[in-house]
């Protein structure tokens, strides 16, 4: 009797739980029962008509009398039958299987077991059970929701007039249902998480869990049960000082609020945008801004009030304050240490330096858009702010070897200084050297070339010689050095251009390498 009055106190449980939507596995976790056991109970109150109201409000001993187990052999024959409920349902998904065939397999195993149509009214309500469903009660500040419409919006090139699709993407609130929308140009990495940024940048706080629907960005590899998570969207979550927790696999009812939400945007967003035209990604967010404000402020279907009052009223101030800097997005690269001491960054096609001592090593990039860091074996051994220029170096003197370090300093300003310590006149020759060429270090071998004479034929002679080579208007290390080897600096008087034109503008064998 003991046992009895236990169950009934658990059965009060069970009906208070099911009334608030609680999961019949839940039930059954919680107080210690088997589902099968939560089943019989409430489809026995169910079957006779009770009302739950009224059995809470009765004593134990008198819910005791008025549910009275039923006979051992008709639970017996219950209890048999609802174990092969799982299997009848898996079997219903083949090509041929109806009820009528699982009715026919179970009676030969079961002859005394029920008749056709107590075995389908009992299937039909085992079934309704599994598919029973727990409200999910949202509360301020708690979740925010994230998604990609599946539908795109599109902008036009102006010069080829071809329509480009972009993305939506679209975060809402779970408490006030507060929606943000915005166009992107892909669901990609970079696109997505500047996006959720954007959106917590328009709410003006974080939720305390974001929610992604297992959108490639956040979700590395979905699941069922634990999916793998983005590195680079853990770091955005971690900034904030917020956390993740992405929607099941194949769970509708765990994003039903963002599904809602993209329906709703087809609605009041896509629609009323179909035959305008837009030529830049900016153009388009613009349009869809008045728009999105009109649906946050518009009243709910059965509430007075809006989905802005709502956020205002009761969920920003529960919202967690943003971060005092935005999220710096960093990517990561394997690359080799190359023979010049320097590593290629394939994104803006330039090179930085490391210390020679890690030549033909395996290292890692860390960047971002502001900076780029080398490590190797988790130490980082350089660090540079990253440049843009094409097939430029940006290089650290301490990082080569000695033997380099001369090269490392060549610009423009060094050889036009030095330049200038010898003489005006080699100033302004080297200057004219250094504008002939696009890239001023296609001229650099030449600088060197014509500045180093001076150790050889002393400071005078070089000064003659590229004054000569000027008459001639010829800026390039191959005349100058054809005048020094013939003595034509030596002459006081000026050579005819017609006279000094063949040698001065034949080529050397080997000049070549300071061109």
């Amino acid at each position: 009797m003991a046992g009895k009055t236990i169950m009934m106190s658990k059965l009060k449980q069970i009906l208070l739980q099911r009334s608030n939507g609680i999961s019949l596995q839940t039930i059954s976790k919680t107080l210690d029962l088997s589902r099968n056991t939560v089943k019989k109970y409430l489809r026995l109150i169910d079957v006779r008509g009770y009302d739950p109201a009224e059995l809470l409000e009765m004593s134990e001993e008198a819910l005791e009398a008025l549910l009275d187990e039923p006979d051992e052999p008709t639970a017996e024959r219950q209890r048999s039958l609802e174990e092969l409920f799982p299997y009848f349902e898996q079997e219903l998904q083949r090509n041929g299987v109806n009820r009528g065939v699982l009715w026919s397999e179970y009676r030969r195993q079961y002859p005394d077991g029920y008749g056709y149509s107590q075995f389908c009214e009992r299937f039909k309500q085992w079934a309704v059970t599994q598919a029973a469903t727990l409200h999910l009660e949202h509360h301020p500040g708690d979740k925010l929701f994230l998604d990609f419409t599946g539908k795109k919006l599109s902008i036009v090139d102006r010069e080829t007039g071809e329509q480009v699709p972009v993305e939506i993407f679209i975060a809402i609130l779970g408490y006030s249902q507060l929606t943000y929308v915005q166009a992107v140009f892909t669901q990609q990495l970079l696109d997505c998480l500047r996006a959720v940024e954007n959106a917590f940048l328009y709410f003006g706080g974080l939720t305390r869990v974001i929610v992604p629907d297992n959108m490639k960005t956040a979700v590395h590899k979905a699941d069922k049960f634990e999916a793998q998570l983005n590195k680079l969207f853990l770091e955005l979550a971690n900034h904030y000082q917020t956390s993740v927790l992405p929607a099941r696999s194949y769970k509708p009812r765990d994003k039903s609020l963002v599904e809602g939400a993209v329906n709703i945007a087809y609605t009041r967003i896509f629609a009323p945008l179909r035959n305008q035209v837009f030529y830049s990604l900016k153009d388009l967010n613009e349009a869809i801004a008045p728009l999105l404000e009109a649906h946050n402020n518009l009243p709910f279907q059965r509430r007075p009030h809006s989905r802005r009052q709502l956020f205002e009223t009761e969920e920003r101030s529960c919202l967690l304050p943003l971060a005092a800097e935005r999220f710096e997005i960093k990517q990561y690269r394997e690359v080799t240490v190359m023979k010049n001491c320097h590593v290629h960054l394939h994104d803006d096609h330039h090179y930085y330096s490391v210390p020679y001592r890690y030549i033909g090593k395996k290292v890692k990039l860390v960047y971002s858009a502001a900076q780029v860091a080398v490590f190797y074996n988790r130490e980082r051994i350089a660090c540079h702010s990253r440049e843009r220029k094409a097939y430029g170096y940006t290089t650290h003197k301490q990082h080569l070897p000695s033997t380099h370090q001369f090269v490392s300093d060549w610009n423009p300003d060094k050889f036009i200084g030095w330049a200038a310590s010898i003489d005006p006149a080699v100033k302004d020759y080297i200057t004219r050297i250094l504008d002939s060429k696009a890239y001023p270090e296609q001229t650099y071998r030449s600088c060197v070339g014509i500045l180093s004479q001076e150790r050889k034929v002393g400071r005078d002679r070089l000064i003659r010689a590229v004054t000569r080579a000027a008459e001639f208007g010829a800026y390039n290390y191959t005349t100058v050095h054809k005048i020094l080897t013939l003595g034509l600096d030596r002459l006081d008087e000026p050579a005819e251009p017609a006279q000094a034109a063949l040698p001065f503008h034949e080529n050397i064998r080997g000049a070549g390498h300071y061109q």
